[in-house]
């Protein structure tokens, strides 16, 4: 199941890029930008090297990262339960 982008006061929710939540947002389950940014350089280069696109292979993030902002959850009164902080990768105070 994936999350879906919500709107939560201002702007504030959960999002699918760990710097939403860096940015502000209650959560982020998803992997790094510069991650999938990197993907798709390599990919692009594969092509501008003469590379056909079907021989070039679909990339998928391999990993996520769980981010929870505790001072966005304080602002917006929300209480994260304890099993989800002790999964997240990182907490933001």
């Amino acid at each position: 199941m994936t999350l879906q982008r919500i709107d939560i006061g201002r702007g504030r929710g959960v999002g699918l890029w760990p710097e939403e939540a860096e940015a502000g947002g209650l959560i982020a389950y998803g992997p790094r930008l510069s991650v999938v940014f990197r993907q798709c350089a390599r990919q692009v280069a594969k092509l501008l090297r003469g590379a056909k696109v079907v021989d070039v292979p679909v990339e998928q993030p391999t990993e996520f990262e769980l981010i929870i902002n505790l001072k966005s959850a304080k602002t917006l009164g929300v209480q994260i339960s304890p099993a989800l902080l002790a999964r997240a990768n990182a907490t933001i105070e």
